[in-house]
């Protein structure tokens, strides 16, 4: 059973017991977070694709910790202008430890 939540404006594919990164959210470490926006969810009966979302189906789970992502380099040149810019970038994060799929 899996499912294809969308948070932080990126679609997720999320199975129960997996742990995932996804954009920073405004929660405590070790509380549970609710997914309301489900595109589809595949069980044992068949796949249920949304309109864009699928009505009653949620998404439970417990965040693990927050953090940053590793640095990535942000260089902008210009051939013969003598421009060079060098700056970097780390993205927060949330793990998020999936604990059930409601369908």
């Amino acid at each position: 059973m899996y499912a294809i939540i969308k948070t932080g404006g990126k679609q997720y594919r999320v199975e129960e017991g997996q742990i995932i990164k996804i954009e920073k959210l405004d929660v405590e470490e070790g509380s549970n977070v609710e997914f309301s926006e489900v595109m589809m969810v595949s069980t044992d009966d068949g796949l249920t694709v949304g309109t864009p979302v699928v009505e009653g189906a949620k998404v439970t789970g417990k965040v693990i910790d927050h953090g940053k992502n590793k640095k990535i380099i942000v260089f902008k040149y210009k051939a013969k202008k003598r421009y060079r810019k060098k700056t970097g970038h780390r993205q927060p994060y949330t793990r998020v430890l999936v604990e059930k799929i409601d369908a």
